[in-house]
């Protein structure tokens, strides 16, 4: 039986919190490409955090972004499914979801790299909280249209099972791709016990449901 205290979600309040997370992504990408240095102490280096304590890496590294493309289509993300997570859940408690799922994801992708021994990568960026949050929109508006390409309608439990299945496959044959499939899929996968074990909601039954 889990804590009555992991259960209790915060008082509901509405102030905007994906906007000003978006906001702060995009002050520190400015800031990174004013001072490229700042980018190594933001990201997420296994060597660095190991190390030489650089503890805080495995939280700021969703706030850093490598280009443009990369930080648009995170905070695209953000923008059409977090206002509307945050709109149902209250702003301080979608935060402490977005926060708690991106740290997660940063903590679970440095326990890989070591044990992968792979210490002088760097990761960076909030597609782990971002795949986080596609789950939770799933979960919340299962029957949810998503229009993929702005074309292609597809519901949000679907888009999610076909991100996973994408996921998986690339995180097995494309072993030199230098983006953090694993990391994504942690995104998804403490998505699921945030709800699982916080909201009471069981994500797979939600979307098993939601195809009847």
């Amino acid at each position: 039986m889990s804590s009555p205290v992991l259960r209790k979600t915060l008082p509901y309040r509405y102030y905007y919190a994906a906007f000003i997370m978006i906001g702060i992504n995009v002050f520190i990408f400015l800031i990174t490409r004013i001072s490229p240095r700042t980018l190594a102490y933001l990201a997420m280096n296994p060597a660095l955090v190991l190390q030489r304590g650089f503890i805080w890496q495995v939280f700021t590294y969703m706030f850093a972004h490598a280009n443009i493309t990369h930080i648009l289509f995170n905070m695209l993300g953000l923008f059409f499914f977090g206002v509307q997570i945050e709109k149902q859940l209250g702003s301080s408690e979608f935060l402490f979801f977005y926060l708690l799922t991106g740290t997660l994801s940063g903590i679970f992708s440095l326990i890989v790299y070591r044990l992968g021994g792979n210490m002088n990568v760097y990761l960076l960026g909030a597609s782990g909280a971002i795949f986080a949050v596609l789950l939770a929109f799933a979960t919340l508006f299962p029957h949810a249209r998503i229009y993929v390409f702005g074309i292609i309608p597809i519901r949000a439990p679907i888009l999610v099972l076909i991100y996973t299945g994408i996921e998986l496959l690339s995180q097995i044959f494309a072993t030199r791709s230098r983006t953090a499939h694993l990391t994504h899929l942690a995104g998804f996968g403490f998505a699921f016990l945030y709800f699982l074990i916080r909201q009471k909601i069981n994500p797979i039954k939600v979307f098993f449901g939601s195809f009847r």
